[in-house]
This record gives structure tokens, C-alpha cells and sequence, in this order.
């Protein structure tokens, strides 16, 4: 087992990472000052094959606690779930003592999270991600949302976990499309912080892409380093966190613009990091062949380099209701120098910007 620390002062915790976590997550929870009521959040994907698991151990560590299927997809990431979910605790009796677990992926992690950060102004939370993309992005850093019908992630707070469980035993029944969404996100953190592990992921495409345990402990753990990383230094995004955006502000126009139901969060990822990489070459920040390394990386662990059923005009008026856009001005995270770095821009004139999307369309 890896243990990766997330130093943020009285809100600090530990990600722990390994194959088989059962009796670490009942000795947690045994150890933990909770009242003897929780619930577990899940979705109808997740909960037939791990929620008695998670049930079982929590009922060991003296916790009992209901598990909730919500609908899986991105449209249970709204308000009106989440009001269920309110109602629901409030019917259990849950107080401010009672845990909150996210058994499942990015969508159960957000909304849980959301729900553990509004109910009695905040009850404890715990993350417990069965996906490859929820293991290395979205269960760690506590951004926790909700999504509005004009833009993804506009309602919502930072509300730090008590732990995140990462069993990579899970992952053995993930769809091969789930695990190459995972792979968009670790990508970058290759391009953004670690020209090192991007050159471990151009090396070694195939136990990569398999999942092998060797390489799915490494690239989690080292994923899960960078992330807390860059969040113990910045929890509120006030400056470097901003980094760990690169490439999603394309992405997220690409979500909105295909309906969140084309292309999962780590293949729109992957489009938007070729946009981002064609504008820091427009931009002089990069060279052609930097971008071709990330292009071939992003196409050789199976994501899309192009947004099938957008415009370069949709794209472009989306990206103004991105949560980094501050008085008009988009800020882009952009490649500077080399592999390994990046910085933000808001000053990418519009003629570059519909440029590098007329590349991916």
C-alpha cells in the first residue's frame, strides 16, 4: 500500500492506495470520532457490485449505513439529486457527526462530496473512487459541485475529504473506455508538472493501457503526489492549483456543446490539451515537436484528438461561461518551454484561439 499525505494544516488527510483496503477502511472508520449512522452514495453501475462490500465494512468499523443509488451519468450531477439526497438524510437522522461515502466515480464523488459540504453546514466525507479517472483527479483536492444546465461545476465548494480510499481492485471491472478516460487526466500530469512520467507513459503504452498492477500502483500514486502537491500548496485555486486546468477549459465546452453524452470528461480532456498545446505553439511557448509528442501520446493510449459534432463558433462562446474566466478574459493554461511546465495566459488573442479550435473540429 502507498500512502500519499495532503498536507492542508487541521485539514490534512491521507490517500491510500493498494489492492485490498477492506480492513484499512473498518479500521478508519473504528478510529474515527462518527456518530453510528452514515450513508453511502453510489450510483446504479457501482452499487450492484460494491455497495454490500462497502456496507459490510462500515458495519464492522460500528457504522451503519444505507446505501443510495443515484442514477449513473453526468445529469444525476444536478441540484434536484441532490435535494433528494438532503431529504434522505434528513430522513435517516443523519447529524453532524454522521459520514457521507463516494463509492464510484467523478460524478458520485462531486455530488456526494456537495451534499456532505451543505448538510448541517458540512458532515464528514469520505471518498472511495472505483474509477481510474476519479482515483487520480476528482476524489482528490475536495473540489465538490454540481452542474447548472449553462455550465459544468458552476455550483459548488471546497470541502476537503477525511480520506480517500483508492482499492485498485476495483478497477478490474472498469470498460476499457473508462480506463483510458482515467488516462486523460494522467497525461497531464506529465505535461503540466513531470516531463519525467510523460516519458514513462510514452515509454510503456502497453502496461499502461492493461492496467497492470505495477503500472496502475505507479501511475496513481504518482498522479495522486502531484495532485496533492499543487493543492497543499494552493487549496483555493488561487494561483498554482490553476495549473491542473490545462486543457480543460476546451474541454468543458466540448462537454456542454455535445450534451455531456459523446465524450466522457478524460477524452474531452484529451481534445482540449491538443487545443491548448496548438495555441502555446501559435504562441511561441512551445515548438511543433513538443506538440506532436503530446498528440501521439494522447492518440496511442486510445483518447480523440478531435471534437466530432462541434464548431470552432459553439466552442468559442462556451468557453466564456468557464469558471476561469474573470471579466470577460479567459484564462488559458498553456504549455511554457518544454514538457513538464506550463503557465496561464489571459491575454490569447481570439484569432489564435479559433485557430487551434479549427484543429480540432
Amino acid at each position: 500500500m502507498r500512502i500519499v499525505p495532503v498536507e492542508l494544516g487541521k485539514d490534512s488527510y491521507n490517500i491510500y492506495i493498494g489492492n485490498g483496503l477492506g480492513e484499512k477502511i473498518a479500521d478508519f472508520c473504528r478510529q474515527g470520532s462518527f456518530s453510528g449512522k452514515g450513508l453511502i452514495i453510489t450510483d446504479t453501475n457501482v452499487g450492484p457490485l460494491y455497495g454490500e462490500w462497502l456496507s459490510g465494512l462500515l458495519r464492522q468499523g460500528g457504522i451503519e449505513a444505507e446505501v443510495y443509488e443515484i442514477a449513473a451519468g453526468e445529469s444525476s450531477k444536478s441540484l434536484a439529486v441532490a435535494e433528494a439526497l438532503f431529504t434522505r438524510c434528513i430522513e435517516l437522522g443523519l447529524d453532524r457527526k454522521s459520514p457521507i461515502f463516494a463509492l464510484g466515480g467523478g460524478v458520485v464523488g462531486d455530488l456526494a462530496g456537495f451534499v456532505a459540504a451543505s448538510y448541517m453546514r458540512g458532515v464528514p466525507f469520505v471518498q472511495v473512487p472505483t474509477s481510474l479517472l476519479a482515483q487520480v483527479d476528482s476524489s482528490v483536492g475536495g473540489k465538490v459541485a454540481v452542474n447548472h444546465r449553462l455550465g459544468k461545476n458552476l455550483i459548488g465548494a471546497f470541502y476537503q475529504p477525511k480520506a480517500v480510499f483508492m482499492d485498485l481492485n476495483t478497477l478490474q471491472t472498469l470498460p476499457k473506455r473508462e480506463i483510458y478516460t482515467g488516462l486523460g487526466e494522467i497525461i497531464k500530469y506529465g505535461i503540466i508538472y513531470d516531463k519525467e512520467f510523460f516519458k514513462y507513459l510514452e515509454d510503456n503504452p502497453e502496461p499502461v493501457l492493461s492496467l497492470d498492477n505495477e503500472a496502475a500502483l505507479h501511475m496513481t500514486a504518482r498522479s495522486c503526489e502531484i495532485k496533492a502537491e499543487v493543492v497543499s500548496q494552493d487549496e483555493k485555486e488561487l494561483g498554482l492549483r490553476a495549473i491542473l486546468n490545462f486543457g480543460h477549459t476546451a474541454a468543458h465546452a466540448i462537454e456542454k456543446n455535445t450534451g455531456y453524452t459523446r465524450y466522457n470528461h478524460g477524452e474531452a480532456v484529451g481534445i482540449g490539451m491538443v487545443c491548448a498545446a496548438h495555441i502555446s505553439q501559435a504562441l511561441g511557448m512551445i515548438d511543433g515537436a513538443s506538440v506532436e509528442r503530446v498528440i501521439r501520446l494522447i492518440e496511442a493510449l486510445h483518447l480523440p484528438i478531435r471534437a466530432e459534432g462541434c464548431t470552432v463558433d459553439q466552442l468559442y462562446g462556451d468557453i466564456f461561461h468557464d469558471k476561469k474566466t474573470i471579466g470577460g478574459k479567459v484564462k488559458w493554461i498553456l504549455m511554457d518551454g518544454s514538457i513538464g511546465a506550463v503557465t496561464g495566459r489571459n491575454d490569447v488573442p481570439e484569432a489564435v484561439v479559433r485557430e487551434a479550435m479549427g484543429k480540432i473540429v
